[in-house]
């Protein structure tokens, strides 16, 4: 028997106090962008490790995988399955894997910067 689906609001409780606002505006900023955007909570549990990161948003449009969020004790990330495709220059865009980067948000205002409504733009306008 399966047990019951995790929240958005449960992984909310559980994330770290000076955390949590970086990731609501994380969340405001995917939602004023793509309103139409399904989130949907992972289902997965904190990690043990500090290291590790805590994934606890993903958004699909048109039936693909966007972007998520996810978070590590001292700040949050913006992450893009396509990030390859989305650089823009910006220099916000981290990561060396084959598709996958993330944008490293350490503050509210971090996921309210410009460059990055751009690049979160061009990550729904593929699902398009």
């Amino acid at each position: 028997m399966p047990g019951r689906e995790i929240t958005v609001s449960e992984h909310l409780k559980k994330i770290p106090p000076a955390v949590r606002p970086t990731v609501q505006a994380a969340r405001r900023t995917v939602k004023g962008i793509a309103p139409k955007a399904q989130e949907l909570a992972y289902q997965s549990r904190p990690p043990r490790s500090s290291r590790a990161m805590y994934k606890i948003i993903r958004y699909a449009f048109n039936g693909e995988y966007v972007a998520a969020i996810g978070t590590f004790p001292t700040y949050a990330t913006l992450f893009f399955p396509r990030g390859r495709e989305l650089d823009d220059g910006s220099g916000l865009l981290e990561g060396g894997g084959k598709e996958f980067r993330f944008v490293r948000l350490a503050s509210p205002a971090d996921a309210e910067r410009p460059a990055l409504k751009r690049i979160v733009r061009k990550a729904f306008a593929f699902a398009n």
